[in-house]
């Protein structure tokens, strides 16, 4: 990171990876601002609190990414106190939510939901990229990063179902990477990639944990600290590519 002031935002921070990433921000003595954005004031009771605790360094704010004029009114506001911003990590993400629920077959699928699906876990990244733009033309370097999935990987997929959430993390990945070469040109300093997570012990994942070898359940604080060392790592000619939480390139 810059040795200059580093404003971070973390889009989805409520719960999750997304909290994680916030808890270990402020414990980062080269972050000087963190920007977290939730949904629901009820389910923020711990990214409140933690704002309360940290005032002078941590500022929330309540985002519906399913609404672009919300995006970019909180951009606005962030835009009044920072000049710009040294990290941003995208965490929104739906796998199940209500009668919301993976598909396994053709026959289950929904239009409705698959627009939800891609509301949620691509257009609301891109539309952040759109609007930030602004506060990461700068000359220190940078990151875009959004929370992925090897299960949008098309090359990846062996078993089938999951169609939404799959199309729209594939979705996501293209997004991503078409935003990276158009960063490239306006942004040159801004490295922009999609990150898998690993299977991680959250409500996400909570329905499909039964399944997976407790070895390869990462807690969301072992996620979080992987995936800081991935970006830290990272360099301008990895721009537009698709990381595991190892650091390894996933296949499109």
């Amino acid at each position: 990171m810059s040795e200059n002031i580093n404003n971070a935002l973390i889009v989805g921070a409520s719960q999750g990876i997304g909290l994680g990433f916030v808890r270990a921000l402020l414990q980062n003595e080269k972050i000087s601002n963190i920007y977290a954005t939730y949904r629901r004031e009820a389910s923020a009771n711990e990214l409140i609190a933690l704002s309360h605790k940290h005032p002078q360094q941590l500022f929330v704010l309540q985002v519906d990414v399913t609404d672009e004029s919300q995006i970019a009114a909180a951009v606005r506001q962030i835009g009044t106190s920072a000049s710009k911003l040294h990290l941003v990590i995208y965490c929104v993400g739906v796998l199940h939510e209500g009668q919301l629920a993976p598909e396994k077959s053709l026959i289950q699928i929904d239009s409705d939901n698959l627009l939800y699906y891609f509301q949620v876990n691509s257009i609301g990244a891109v539309l952040f990229a759109k609007y930030l733009l602004p506060l990461l033309r700068h000359s220190d370097r940078n990151i875009f990063a959004s929370i992925s999935a090897k299960v949008g990987s098309i090359g990846d997929n062996r078993l089938g179902g999951w169609y939404g959430y799959r199309a729209s993390k594939a979705a996501l990945n293209m997004l991503l990477r078409t935003a990276a070469i158009e960063y490239s040109r306006k942004c040159p300093q801004t490295i922009v990639v999609a990150l898998h997570p690993g299977t991680t012990d959250t409500r996400l994942s909570l329905p499909f944990q039964k399944n997976v070898p407790p070895e390869q359940l990462f807690s969301v604080e072992h996620t979080v600290n992987l995936l800081l060392s991935v970006i830290e790592g990272l360099k301008i000619k990895d721009s537009g590519n698709f990381f595991s939480w190892d650091g390894t390139v996933l296949p499109w």
